[in-house]
């Protein structure tokens, strides 16, 4: 693991680790890099102030490894760290399926439908997370009006519209969102 988040309820609980720590990780010849570890105010919203002028009582979220971590509720009702694909990485993977899509809209068709496939299979792997269904929903969405752009591009006088991609893609398949990666929420250790 190089990579961990810690949530603590008492900021002098999250100090006294942030102390331990680094000793800790010396026993074993680690060290914390120095610029990407730090501590986070990220109270759940029912913890916030009263206060409207109190700076801390908006939504608190931060992103890490492409995941946007915020509060929600469970289905339970009980409070939770959720996840989501960070708007930045969405944004970015679409960009690459677009400079893909228009780098070899000349290709065969099945060879860019097997390609895409690959492609939304990698995106899955990666944010197929609980909680992350819509994120994944809307990323296949967005990627197949991409594709269609860049299918319509591929000569002038033979269009593609969207009657004629819906045939295409009944033809191809593109997969749908899943879910690979399942964890339980609200592992602590005194519930």
């Amino acid at each position: 693991v190089d990579d961990a988040v810690l949530l603590f309820r008492e900021e002098r609980d999250a100090r006294r680790v942030m102390d331990v720590l680094p000793k800790l990780f010396g026993k074993f010849g680690l060290a914390l890099h120095p610029d990407k570890t730090r501590l986070l105010e990220f109270r759940r919203p029912d913890r916030y102030s009263s206060d409207p002028d109190d700076e801390s009582s908006g939504p608190q979220t931060f992103d890490l490894l492409g995941f946007t971590h915020f509060w929600g509720k469970s289905l339970s009702g009980r409070w939770t760290v959720k996840r989501k694909t960070a708007k930045d990485r969405f944004r970015r993977a679409l960009k690459r399926i677009a400079e893909w899509g228009r780098k070899y809209r000349h290709t065969a068709v099945r060879v860019q439908h097997a390609k895409l496939v690959q492609k939304l299979r990698g995106h899955y792997q990666y944010y197929g997370i609980t909680g992350n269904g819509r994120a994944l929903g809307d990323f296949v969405y967005q990627a197949k009006f991409v594709w269609q752009k860049w299918l319509n591009r591929r000569s002038e006088r033979a269009k593609m519209t969207w009657e004629r991609m819906d045939r295409l893609l009944k033809r191809y398949p593109l997969p749908l969102p899943k879910v690979v990666h399942s964890y339980l929420h609200n592992r602590v250790a005194n519930p």
